[in-house]
């Protein structure tokens, strides 16, 4: 489990095919930027970009997770030698300071705008149509792994426009800086949102 506050911007700094088949997953070494790794195990997660991965070799400052090709189709900013926001695993004697993420991405939205409103940003994303019933005014969406509220929804017949604000400090300590219109961005939607869905469709079922 996460949080979406993020905690560092690394980098991936190598990709390297596992295999020679087209459908091959990558093995990705990420400098961990200011992000300490004297805690981080063989075997332990870290979100990239919001995505889940297993650290499989660590040395000194950097890690390598493997990720598959399946993993790189349904996520961004992976596939590439690109910054990226890292967050370690929760502990149970960790502050809770966004909201519980599970690190699955549940789709990719498209930066419909970004641009400066006052002293923050304001950011409108464009989500798949599918995840249109879990987003709420004043609810909670990780886009890139950062966690973040929903200032406004706006359903249409293909998709789900939804608009955030974005204060300056998150803009200055992670990569949401890079984003420009056209932007392909991770997108997780709340946990509970997910269990109150599967619960009132089973009592429909009953």
């Amino acid at each position: 489990m996460f949080t979406g506050i993020v905690a560092a911007v690394g980098k991936i700094i190598s990709s390297q095919s596992l295999g020679v088949a087209d459908d091959a997953g990558l093995r990705l070494t990420i400098d961990a930027g200011s992000l300490p790794l004297e805690d981080v195990a063989i075997g332990d997660s870290i979100a990239l970009n919001g995505a889940c991965m297993t650290v499989v070799h660590k040395n000194g400052n950097t890690f390598d997770i493997d990720i598959s090709r399946e993993s790189l189709r349904l996520t961004s900013g992976l596939d590439g030698l690109n910054e990226v926001n890292l967050e370690k695993a929760l502990t149970l004697a960790d502050r809770l300071g966004g909201h519980l993420v599970s690190g699955h991405v549940d789709g990719l939205g498209t930066v419909r705008e970004f641009k400066p409103v006052n002293e923050s940003w304001e950011l409108i994303i464009s989500a798949p149509r599918s995840l249109a019933k879990y987003l709420a005014y004043k609810g909670s969406i990780v886009v890139n792994g950062v966690s973040l509220t929903v200032n406004r929804v706006e359903d249409s017949e293909n998709d789900c426009a939804f608009s955030i604000n974005v204060i300056p400090h998150t803009i200055q300590v992670t990569t949401l800086k890079h984003l420009k219109s056209g932007s392909k961005v991770n997108l997780e939607i709340d946990l509970i949102a997910r269990y109150v869905e599967r619960m009132l469709s089973s009592t429909k079922v009953g």
